[in-house]
């Protein structure tokens, strides 16, 4: 069995869920095998999950796992694991994984890939593909160990939908004190927005947008194509926007279809979080940035200019697209 951990936040399930369980469905295909997906804490229609290739949930509604508990959650992935003999263990690659993920193996006994960034060769053993040196190189991962354990990193395998359901199994797991030890008291969230990491159309800014004041070109851009905002680290530490956007080396990782930079010069920094995106688009007045060299397409000119332009452009497009 695949066992996918469909994390759920304040009850519902995000993309990136759904593309782990796809991706799950897909690595039980390969290996002839069944794809499940376990699910802690209160989350509502956890048989949605079957429309993403999971023939079963495994529902753990203790509302005491509704916000991340890393000890009883490995504890309780632990659990259903040995009970159903999974042998994929499937995570998103995010804040999450990265606590619950190394406590699942290291109970397991069983290799860990993170940032998985394709379905593993399974056509001489178990070869699992990631990103290596910021993205700059990949690795071919081998795992040996009779149980596996691959965190999938956001964006890099897709969706897949169809009319399927899945049967949901309540699950009882057993917990003591010493399992949550660790109290979370407060949980700060962003709402209202994609966040950057499942975000298919990314619009940044830099220094270049000389202050705060003039983020209201970005935002109207955002808008007309529906991306979400993200910034370089001087930006943020310069606090004209908040840290959750700082995307980069010391930020956050993306991999988007679709990522517009706006006077941003592309320091390595920078380009280590955003360079595996599908397409990128460069806006700077600097005929030498750096960023030139890894762009798709760069417009050499003024941010002030060519942004509202731009704007106006995909405004008329879609207006055209609805007439």
């Amino acid at each position: 069995m695949v066992l996918v951990f469909a994390e759920q936040q304040k009850g519902l399930f995000k993309k990136a869920t759904f593309e782990a369980v796809s991706y799950g469905a897909a690595v039980a295909s390969q290996t002839g095998t069944t794809c499940a997906a376990i699910v802690l804490g209160e989350a509502s229609d956890a048989a949605q999950l079957g429309a993403y290739g999971a023939t079963t949930v495994f529902h753990v509604t203790d509302s005491k796992l509704n916000n991340l508990e890393a000890k009883a959650y490995a504890k309780a992935i632990t659990s259903i694991a040995g009970e159903h003999n999974a042998s994929v263990l499937i995570f998103s690659n995010n804040n999450t994984a990265k606590a619950v993920a190394p406590r699942v193996a290291a109970r397991l006994q069983a290799g860990l890939v993170a940032g998985a960034i394709a379905l593993p060769d399974t056509s001489n053993g178990f070869v699992v593909k990631k990103s290596v040196f910021s993205g700059k190189a990949f690795a071919f991962v081998e795992v040996k160990s009779a149980t596996k354990v691959i965190s999938l990193t956001p964006n890099a395998y897709g969706v897949n939908k169809t009319d399927s359901s899945a049967r949901v199994e309540q699950k009882t797991v057993s917990f003591s004190d010493s399992d949550f030890a660790v109290k979370v008291t407060n949980s700060n969230t962003v709402t209202g927005i994609v966040p950057l990491g499942e975000a298919e159309l990314v619009v940044s800014g830099g220094r270049g947008l000389k202050g705060p004041e003039n983020w209201g070109i970005l935002e109207d851009l955002a808008a007309s194509i529906g991306a979400t905002l993200a910034c370089s680290r001087p930006v943020a530490d310069a606090h004209w926007r908040p840290h959750h956007e700082h995307v980069g080396q010391t930020g956050g990782t993306i991999r988007p279809n679709l990522y517009v930079a706006v006077g941003i010069s592309g320091a390595i920094q920078h380009l280590a979080g955003v360079n595996s995106s599908k397409t990128i688009v460069v806006i700077n007045k600097d005929p030498e940035a750096p960023f030139f060299k890894a762009a798709d397409y760069g417009v050499i000119g003024d941010a002030f200019d060519v942004v509202p332009k731009l704007t106006e452009a995909f405004k008329k497009f879609k207006a055209s697209q609805n007439s």
